[in-house]
């Protein structure tokens, strides 16, 4: 890994609140962005056990990426997390506190949108301390069953993201492709309001296990065998952004700036959380953690 440049880094200007159901537990959910110092990262508070029930936002912390990533340890634990990462980090916002008064935010309607508009409407500030952009020297790949995941170096100092999405020829959900180069302006427009996405049998089994028991098929993108069922795709290839939504997400957790092209074959959280853990230990073998910030 060799660094390439630098910005400054930010923090949100005001507190920002969204509230809604959770997905997984079926209560109210609040949620409160609050301003943090600089080289905080981000940092959930579960303040339903405690102001100082605090799980950092690092790859680290990950206990679990089945159909969702999870930090931290029971009782301490939020999951779901890569929604609210995503829109922290597709907006530059480094620093923040993010409260929570259960073990998962607001699920909304399974994309970022809310927390972006909630984080556009508090602002932000540049912080005097810098954050390192870092780029691969070469090719890093993970592989898992039938899945890929990679990230090349970049031809500029640009974070592009590819997703390839193959569900098969009997799937109701079509092969489809995005790419994207990663801005602020960007990840608004073209990618924090893409949904989460499952087949109608995959719901079903969901809803079997007590998930989403308040949560309706119009509430996301729920796929039967004529597409999605009472709702309307916003992109053609909707599912393919959300996945690079989730991957920017995921990507956070590495508390650094990358830049160079990722490309996804068929991934998920297993794979992108691995992938972070490869840049991690290419970091960690670099300048160390104090000076990499400088």
């Amino acid at each position: 890994m060799k660094r390439v440049n630098y910005r400054y880094q930010r923090t949100v200007a005001r507190p920002a609140e969204v509230q809604g159901v959770g997905y997984l537990t079926g209560r109210h959910v609040r949620l409160r962005f609050r301003p943090a110092p600089p080289c905080t990262g981000v940092v959930f508070i579960r303040t339903d056990l405690g102001a100082q029930a605090c799980i950092p936002a690092r790859v680290e912390n990950v206990t679990g990426t089945q159909r969702r990533t999870t930090l931290g340890h029971a009782p301490l634990t939020v999951g779901l997390v890569e929604h609210v990462l995503a829109a922290l980090n597709g907006l530059h916002v480094d620093n923040c506190y993010v409260d929570l008064d259960a073990p998962e935010p607001p699920g909304l309607d399974g994309s970022a949108r809310a927390f972006v508009e909630a984080l556009l409407r508090a602002g932000t500030v540049v912080q005097s301390e810098r954050r390192a952009l870092w780029a691969p020297a070469e090719t890093i790949l993970v592989r898992g069953q039938d899945a890929t995941l990679a990230i090349h170096p970049p031809r500029q100092r640009e974070l592009r993201i590819s997703y390839l999405l193959d569900y098969g020829l009997r799937s109701p959900i079509s092969w489809q492709m995005c790419t994207e180069e990663v801005t602020p302006a960007a990840f608004t427009r073209s990618l924090a309001s893409c949904r989460t996405f499952l087949l109608k049998e995959e719901a079903v089994a969901l809803r079997r296990q007590g998930l989403g028991t308040r949560t309706q098929v119009s509430d996301l993108l729920v796929f039967g065998p004529r597409g999605p069922i009472d709702n309307r795709l916003r992109f053609g290839n909707e599912p393919a952004r959300h996945k690079i939504l989730d991957i920017l997400g995921d990507l956070a957790l590495l508390g650094e700036d990358i830049c160079g092209h990722v490309v996804a074959y068929r991934s998920g959280h297993p794979l992108n959380v691995e992938l972070v853990q490869a840049l991690a230990r290419r970091l960690n073998r670099g300048l160390p953690r104090q000076r990499r910030a400088a």
